[in-house]
């Protein structure tokens, strides 16, 4: 537990300083550590609430969050990542869709255009609600923000500037975790799946700190980019050991 604690604290610290919530890797490091998979989600979105709450409540009193522009992102990711939440998926099947999400999102932060200077932005298109909700769906089935790959995609649309898009991501997570939870614990139920929450109740703490740290060093220390690039390779890894199991698993299954 000492290590898993551990290396949470590290994940929340990473992922804040750039404006994530770090449910992806919460969930990797649960199902490498044989948590019962029901409970992963439900672990990892109680993480990320915490941590992205800092974020955000740092975000928007600073102004970075573009409230107009933003809600779009929201309209059709909420629900679909309740619904999410509540889609029953086979633990060899959980396993697969992580890990292939891990590596498309590691890939994607390593290969990103550069935002658009400071106070630059485009039009609203459909495009939003469609991204949101794709990504709000995938949230909710695998216990994550989405934020990590809505991040990449908003950069890669010249959406805008590097904060407004890394305080919208902040948002996106915080609101898609809570819709993916209530999905959850709607599916699960508080009783299937609170004993192992409870028995993993110092993970809380730990992100918690390393959240508010890396919320606070983010903001005055670090490069972002050099930051991404190391929760790249860091995403990149467990998606990796996630493959490995993934393959073991189904060579099982044959």
């Amino acid at each position: 537990m000492i290590g898993l604690v551990a290396t949470f604290f590290l994940t929340a610290l990473l992922y804040a300083s750039v404006g994530f919530g770090g449910g992806s890797t919460y969930n990797a490091l649960l199902v490498l550590g044989g948590v019962d998979y029901r409970a992963i989600p439900v672990i990892a979105l109680l993480c990320n609430l915490i941590v992205t709450s800092f974020g955000s409540w740092r975000f928007a009193r600073a102004g970075e969050i573009e409230w107009r522009r933003a809600w779009p992102l929201f309209t059709l990711s909420v629900p679909l990542a309740w619904v999410g939440g509540r889609i029953v998926v086979p633990q060899i099947w959980f396993v697969g869709l992580l890990s292939g999400s891990l590596i498309v999102a590691g890939l994607a932060m390593l290969w990103r255009r550069e935002a658009l200077p400071e106070g630059t932005t485009t039009g609203v298109t459909w495009r939003e609600p469609v991204i949101g909700g794709a990504l709000g769906l995938l949230a909710g089935m695998v216990g994550i923000g989405g934020g990590i790959f809505l991040a990449p995609i908003l950069h890669l649309m010249r959406w805008g500037g590097a904060k407004a898009i890394a305080g919208t991501c902040a948002l996106f997570i915080l609101v898609n975790s809570i819709a993916g939870l209530a999905g959850q614990l709607a599916k699960s139920g508080v009783a299937t799946v609170g004993a192992t929450v409870t028995a993993h109740w110092m993970l809380f703490p730990a992100v918690a700190i390393g959240g508010l740290a890396g919320a606070v060093i983010g903001a005055t220390r670090l490069k972002p980019r050099h930051v991404a690039v190391v929760t790249a390779v860091l995403v990149l890894y467990v998606g990796g050991q996630l493959a490995v199991r993934f393959a073991g698993m189904l060579s099982r299954t044959a």
